[in-house]
C-alpha cells in the first residue's frame, strides 16, 4: 500500500446547528443520510450550474465534536467559504478554513479501508479522520490530519509514504479528472468534469443551486464536452492547455499527464468524426488516443450509445 500527503489539498470546517441543512440544500450530493465516518462527492455550482468547488464531505462523530470537514482544494477554499457564507443568511452555520493545521493524506493499492484505520497510533496520539474515497474504490482512502502525523498514519496504516507524484499518476491512470487541471473551476459542468458518473451528483434530491440547469443536461444528454482519458507513448507528455487537434480542426484541450496516461476535455461529437475518418489525434505534436474507463457509462466516440 502507498500513502501521500496531498499538499494542494485543504480542509474546511463546516459546523452549527443548520448545517446539515445548509449543506444538503446547496450541493450536488445527498448529505441528509451523510454518517460519521463515511464521505459523499459533490460540489457547490453556480446558478448556471458551473462548478465553483468540488470536494468530499465527511461528518466527524460526536465524540471528535461533529462537524462537517470539505477535503477542497487549496486554490479554492476562499470562494467557497465567500459563496457558504453568501448564502448562510440566518442559518447558524460556521464555515472555518483549517487548511494551516489539518491536511489531507491518500492511501492506495492496498487493501484496508477506512473501518481498519487505527483511532491512534501506539503512542495513543490520535490519527486523523478517515474516510473512503466515493468516487472509486480504486482511489484508497483519505485521512485528515495535521500534516506532521502523515508519517504516523502511513505507519498505522502499514503504507508506504512517498511523494503525492506518485498519488497523480495513479489518479490519472485511472482517468479521474481534477479541478483547476482538468477542467476549469467557473467555466465546467459536472457532466464534463464527470461528476455524473463519479457518484458526485444526485439526480434525486430535491433543489440545489444549479439543479435545474444539470437536471436538463441529463435528460436530454447535451453534455457535448467531457474530461476524457488518452493515452500517448511514454515519453515526453504533451503539454498541459496544449489544443488536442486532429489535422487542423480542435477537438479540445489537454489537461494533466503522467507516464503515458493523461486527461484531456474534448468534444466527444469531434472526436467520433475524427475517429470514423480514421484521422491521428495530438496535443502539441504528441498523438493521443481516447480511452475508455471502466466506470464510465456516457456514450463513448465510436458507440452508438451509453454502456448499459
Amino acid at each position: 500500500m502507498k500513502s501521500a500527503l496531498l499538499p494542494e489539498r485543504g480542509v474546511v470546517k463546516v459546523v452549527g446547528d443548520d448545517a446539515r441543512k445548509f449543506l444538503h440544500g446547496l450541493v450536488t450530493a445527498d448529505v441528509l443520510d451523510l454518517k460519521p465516518g463515511e464521505a459523499r462527492f459533490c460540489a457547490l455550482l453556480t446558478p448556471q450550474g458551473k462548478i465553483i468547488a468540488d470536494f468530499l464531505v465527511t461528518e466527524a462523530p460526536a465524540s471528535a465534536g461533529g462537524g462537517f470537514f470539505l477535503d477542497v482544494e487549496r486554490a479554492q477554499i476562499a470562494s467557497l467559504i465567500d459563496k457558504l457564507n453568501l448564502y448562510k443568511l440566518r442559518a447558524k452555520v460556521i464555515a472555518e478554513d483549517l487548511s494551516d493545521v489539518l491536511g489531507v493524506l491518500a492511501a492506495w493499492n492496498g487493501t484496508s479501508r477506512r473501518g481498519s484505520l487505527p483511532a491512534a497510533n501506539e503512542t495513543g496520539e490520535a490519527i486523523g479522520l478517515g474516510y473512503e474515497d466515493p468516487r472509486l474504490p480504486a482511489l484508497g482512502l483519505r485521512v485528515m490530519l495535521p500534516p506532521h502525523r502523515a508519517a504516523a498514519a502511513a505507519a498505522a496504516l502499514g503504507a508506504e509514504l512517498v511523494d503525492a507524484a506518485a498519488y497523480e499518476a495513479h489518479r490519472i491512470a485511472l482517468g479521474i479528472p481534477r479541478g483547476g487541471l482538468d477542467f476549469a473551476y467557473g467555466d465546467a459542468f459536472p457532466h464534463e468534469a464527470d461528476m455524473d458518473q463519479l457518484g458526485g451528483v444526485d439526480f434525486q434530491k430535491g433543489c440545489y443551486i444549479g439543479q435545474e440547469v444539470v437536471s436538463r443536461m441529463e435528460h436530454r444528454g447535451t453534455a457535448r464536452s467531457r474530461a476524457v482519458p488518452i493515452q500517448y507513448d511514454d515519453g515526453a507528455a504533451p503539454e498541459r492547455a496544449a489544443p488536442v487537434v486532429a489535422g487542423d480542426r480542435a477537438l479540445g484541450v489537454m489537461g494533466s499527464a503522467a507516464a503515458g496516461r493523461g486527461i484531456a476535455l474534448l468534444r466527444l461529437d469531434r472526436v467520433a468524426d475524427a475517429l470514423s475518418n480514421a484521422e491521428t489525434l495530438t496535443a502539441a505534436g504528441v498523438p493521443v488516443h481516447p480511452i475508455k474507463p471502466d466506470w464510465a457509462k456516457f456514450a463513448f466516440p465510436g458507440e452508438s450509445k451509453a454502456a448499459e
